[in-house]
């Protein structure tokens, strides 16, 4: 990150948002020089801008950090999953976990399904893939066969996985039910490999179930 840019976000990130004229003054810029890094951070999906109300004159914007933004900085709630992760073992057992784990994935995935359900299997899995990337997750997929092969090239969750593998049956039973299909996790970056690749078999329809 160019050093004035991570300067907007800090700033942003303390102030909870700005004007031009006062970044200009923190900065030492003029509003041009200020507006170039702007755009570059409105482009990259870090910032966003709204128009200050009852503002005499020129229309103002005033710019804060979105929640993509807000995630350049360190967060605890690796943490706090994990705690909550364990407390509901500890006090339910893992097939209670489980039971919380299936719902936690309806409660991520039923806002999707409506328009997800009118897709053939090669565009909802495409949709999928679109979804992960709206969330900063990398992914794409293959055929394999009448199968698919849906690679997840980054770990949406990384600090909770490496701690819990309930992450990966969360993860696993959001796929199967985003793609209507039976997901199968072959292969999982917190195992050491290169990526998380889930079989899906159009034929099965999705269920829930540890990978």
């Amino acid at each position: 990150m160019q050093a004035t840019r991570q300067q907007i976000l800090e700033h942003l990130r303390l102030t909870r948002g700005a004007t031009v004229r006062e970044l200009c003054a923190l900065l030492d810029l003029t509003a041009t020089g200020v507006r170039q890094h702007l755009t570059i951070l409105e482009h990259e999906g870090l910032i966003a801008s709204a128009e200050v109300r009852g503002h005499v004159g020129r229309p103002a914007h005033r710019f804060a950090l979105t929640p993509r933004g807000q995630g350049m900085f360190g967060q605890s709630y690796d943490h706090l999953a994990n705690a909550l992760i364990e407390e509901i073992r500890d006090r339910y057992g893992p097939e209670g976990l489980a039971g919380v784990v299936g719902g936690v994935a309806s409660r991520l995935t039923d806002r999707h399904l409506p328009a997800l359900e009118q897709l053939g299997p090669e565009q909802r899995v495409q949709a999928v893939v679109d979804l992960f990337a709206a969330g900063d997750v990398v992914a794409d997929w293959e055929r394999d066969g009448d199968a698919f092969l849906l690679h997840e090239r980054t770990c949406p969750y990384p600090e909770v996985a490496r701690r819990n593998s309930v992450s990966c049956t969360l993860e696993v039973a959001e796929v199967r039910r985003l793609t209507g299909m039976d997901a199968r996790l072959q292969s999982c970056i917190t195992r050491g490999d290169p990526h998380c690749t889930y079989r899906l078999d159009p034929a099965r329809p999705e269920v829930f179930a540890a990978p």
